[in-house]
């Protein structure tokens, strides 16, 4: 499978089966992680991470406390796209990371980036 990066009027595409998704909460200052599979109806959340809690960041019920990060698996259907926006209030946008490295992604406050899985090919566009 292959994800694509839409941002900017481009497109990069990554032949991935996986990535984590990360940044910082905007009010809190709070770490957040996802782990995301692709799949043929789309992206699929497999596991979140948030270090700490606080404002609108409650665990949810079943969470497990590790090395300080809360642990949980989401009940949600694959998703089509995920929509990524900055709000600028952190100085940093979302991190990307993949087998092949990280890379960041809407650092500026409106800067929005799409994430899909890639229709066809698994070649770079």
């Amino acid at each position: 499978m292959s994800l694509c990066i839409l941002a900017a009027g481009k497109t990069v595409t990554l032949t991935v089966a996986a990535f984590t998704l990360s940044w910082t909460h905007s009010v809190e200052k709070t770490h957040w992680q996802e782990d995301w599979k692709v799949v043929p109806s789309g992206l699929q959340i497999v596991e979140a991470r948030i270090k700490g809690s606080g404002a609108g960041m409650e665990p949810p019920q079943g969470s497990v406390l590790r090395d300080g990060w809360w642990i949980y698996k989401p009940k949600m259907a694959p998703q089509r796209r995920l929509v990524l926006a900055a709000s600028g209030a952190t100085g940093e946008g979302w991190t990307l990371c993949t087998v092949q490295g990280c890379r960041e992604l809407a650092k500026a406050a409106g800067d929005a980036t799409v994430l899909e899985p890639c229709e066809g090919s698994s070649q770079p566009r």
